[in-house]
């Protein structure tokens, strides 16, 4: 911890060798958050961009012990940016989504589906679970969760657009 500690006040300085240090020690961490946060085909750029964010601007950090913290939050809003990018796109029209589901077999789309619940981010997942497998009311989930049921009416309704996009462009 106190090496880290060090590598980070380095950074801080300018030293070129101690940001090359810093982030190859911080790269393992940042990429299993990622992997929490982000589609798993936005991990890789998610934690490359938030490596490069984090090499250009650790000097402005103001508290080497809040490091994690601030690379965390910067991959999280790489994840959430990346995720927004995803979604630019116009929308399939209802009907064409489902002729274009209709022609896949039942096991074709058993696959997709599990394909689609595995990409999706934990936070996401759970709630999907909850409600499409457990059965659970949003007024249960947001208990279990100790979330307001606004927010987990929210996040399941992403969570089902992440996986109507992932079969359809599958």
């Amino acid at each position: 911890m106190i090496e880290r500690e060090n590598l980070i006040w380095a950074a801080q300085t300018g030293d070129q060798a101690a940001i090359s240090r810093l982030l190859a020690v911080c790269q393992a961490d940042a990429r299993r958050y990622a992997r929490r946060h982000c589609q798993a085909s936005d991990v890789d750029d998610a934690v490359q961009e938030s490596l490069l964010i984090v090499s250009r601007k650790v000097k402005s950090l103001k508290a080497a012990a809040a490091f994690s913290a601030w690379l965390f939050t910067v991959i999280k809003h790489e994840c959430r940016k990346l995720g927004r990018m995803l979604l630019k796109h116009e929308p399939l029209d209802d009907e064409v989504a489902e002729r274009r589901l209709a022609c896949r077999s039942d096991t074709a789309l058993r696959v997709d589906l599990a394909n689609a619940l595995e990409s999706l981010p934990a936070h996401y997942l759970e709630v999907v679970l909850l409600r499409d497998f457990e059965e659970l009311t949003i007024a249960e989930i947001a208990e279990r969760l100790a979330e307001p049921p606004g927010a987990v009416k929210s996040r399941l309704h992403r969570a089902r657009e992440l996986v109507r996009e992932y079969l359809l462009s599958s």
